[in-house]
């Protein structure tokens, strides 16, 4: 009797391939789209979540709402951030891009205003914002490609923490399995050719 293919099971979407959000923080977003009106907030705690790569920011706004950030480097427990037009540009303020000088490091960029952040999440990762037109913003991204961008979308200031997690090698198989499953991704795939033929 036949048995469903990998891609047959995956798709069906069994507790094997579904991701284990139930584990993670929460998501790193931006808050709520305010305009042109400026927000602060306090770093309460820099934790880590399984579900991301980089450390996450714990941040109290003013507003009383809580959000998640991507850490930047050079920050810590008790600093001050600021998301909106009219912010300082220092390391883990949020500002829109017609706001930001040519040649800044950015990081977590919104694709559309108000989407939160899409663009440029990973750990080690920055992007450099390169011309400013009146209609959009172009900037190169950390795999050299240049993207446009509308003025008003937001990003955060410096380089997200993290940097050169993947220049450590795993060395064993254990440590490659624990790292998989706190992401639920299938591991190991075993190859067609090493099965017997009614596996595969």
């Amino acid at each position: 009797m036949g048995k469903n293919l990998i891609v047959q099971a995956r798709g069906k979407g069994g507790p094997r391939y579904r991701s284990p959000g139930f584990r993670f923080a929460g998501i790193a977003k931006y808050p709520s789209y305010t305009g042109s009106s400026m927000v602060e907030g306090i770093i309460d705690d820099i934790i880590h979540c399984p579900g991301h790569d980089a450390p996450l920011l714990e941040v109290k706004m003013s507003s009383g709402e809580r959000c998640l950030l991507q850490a930047p480097e050079g920050v810590k427990v008790g600093d001050k951030i600021s998301i909106g037009d009219g912010a300082e540009l220092k390391f883990g303020n949020v500002l829109p891009l017609k706001s930001i000088p040519e040649g800044a490091s950015i990081y977590n960029i919104e694709r559309l205003p108000g989407d939160g952040g899409k663009m440029v999440r990973t750990s080690g990762g920055c992007a450099k914002l390169i011309t400013k037109f009146e209609n959009r913003i172009i900037v190169t991204m950390p795999s050299s490609k240049r993207m446009e961008f509308h003025p008003e979308c937001r990003a955060s200031i410096g380089v997200i923490a993290g940097g050169g997690r993947t220049e450590k090698p795993f060395l064993k198989a254990g440590r490659k399995f624990y790292r998989k499953r706190a992401k639920n991704k299938l591991y190991p795939i075993v190859s067609g050719l090493s099965m017997n033929a009614v596996d595969q």
